[in-house]
């Protein structure tokens, strides 16, 4: 016999040995990627349909920021612990970040497989990370205020017009900047012939001009302007059964592209997440539920497209052809004095 005391120890020593070497039961904590997107449809189908899908496919929780800008919110956080881990902004403010080591200066297909499917603009010596969209910025007009349809970037000048043309401020506009370089080209010698840009501009007052891409759709809508610079996307979403009275030029001269694009920073604690999910925003499913969504070409090459949008997108080799890409390394050295000189234009 043995007393209760000693069955007791004898119990918990039992107790004790069957516990060591057992496994331990870990709780793995959920990942939680910070990025950036857009608000609007953009928006929609992200919260809606794709950020849950990356989710449920990663196990993880994905902080989406829409509150733009993003870049200044970037640049006050710790290079060590960066406010996002992908950075989703146009390419003038994507050299800008890279130039302040921000972001990573490239991505490659090593990092992110879908590379290898893109076309050659969306990965190009004039893209700071990759793109993954984008759109042609041209001329909007409305059908029904008995203007000629323009053909060429010149036609904006049109006497006609004045006072229902509408442009951007070209201090916070990349569309304007955009247009801004284009002046250079069509009236002068290239993209950087600034002087020429400037000369034509002064032509263009008086001109209605907006911060934003969504104004812009506004005056157009309500035909407040009867032309103006806009993207592709800001005049086809409009299709469909409350079809609007505008259409979209793509000038001779050619289009500037104005892509969206997604980039890594280096500080990032989940950066193989962050790969993840840059390789799924060029997976051609997801391509393809955005392009029809918001009416932006794919950058990838396997999308195959719903006709109506086939017709009017980039997609083939030769429509990509068309698109211009500025020198944003160039023109953000620049930016200070372009400022100066196109604030003067345009309140003189």
């Amino acid at each position: 016999m043995i007393s209760r005391r000693k069955a007791l120890r004898a119990g918990a020593g039992l107790a004790a040995a069957a516990t060591i070497g057992a496994p331990a039961i870990l709780h793995a904590e959920t990942k939680t990627l910070k990025i950036t997107t857009w608000g609007g449809k953009w928006g929609d189908i992200m919260k809606d349909t794709l950020l849950p899908m990356f989710e449920k496919e990663h196990d993880c929780k994905v902080s989406a920021d829409q509150a733009f800008p993003f870049l200044p919110k970037l640049q006050a956080s710790s290079k060590n612990d960066p406010l996002y881990d992908v950075f989703h902004t146009n390419s003038n403010e994507q050299w800008s970040a890279v130039e302040q080591g921000l972001v990573l200066d490239k991505i490659t297909a090593k990092e992110v497989p879908n590379i290898a499917d893109v076309y050659p603009w969306a990965n190009s010596d004039k893209i700071v990370g990759v793109a993954i969209f984008t759109s042609a910025i041209g001329l909007g007009y409305r059908t029904d205020k008995g203007i000629t349809p323009p053909k060429s970037w010149k036609d904006l000048a049109d006497p006609k017009l004045a006072g229902a043309r509408g442009g951007y401020l070209i201090p916070v506009n990349s569309l304007g900047q955009c247009h801004l370089m284009m002046l250079g080209k069509v009236y002068g010698k290239g993209l950087q012939d600034l002087d020429a840009a400037y000369k034509a501009l002064e032509q263009l007052k008086p001109i209605k001009l907006v911060d934003f891409t969504g104004q812009m759709e506004k005056m157009l809508l309500s035909g407040e302007v009867s032309e103006g610079v806009i993207h592709d996307s800001g005049v086809y979403r409009y299709e469909g059964a409350n079809r609007q009275p505008v259409d979209f030029c793509s000038p001779t001269e050619g289009v500037m592209a104005l892509e969206q694009v997604l980039n890594v920073t280096p500080g990032s604690k989940v950066k193989e997440l962050a790969f993840a999910f840059v390789n799924f925003m060029l997976r051609p499913e997801v391509q393809k539920l955005l392009a029809e969504g918001v009416w932006y070409s794919p950058a990838n090459k396997k999308v195959k497209l719903d006709a109506k949008y086939d017709a009017k997108l980039l997609t083939t080799p030769e429509k990509v052809a068309t698109l211009i890409q500025p020198d944003w390394k160039w023109y953000n050295a620049r930016k200070d004095d372009i400022d100066a000189r196109v604030t003067k234009i345009l309140k003189g």
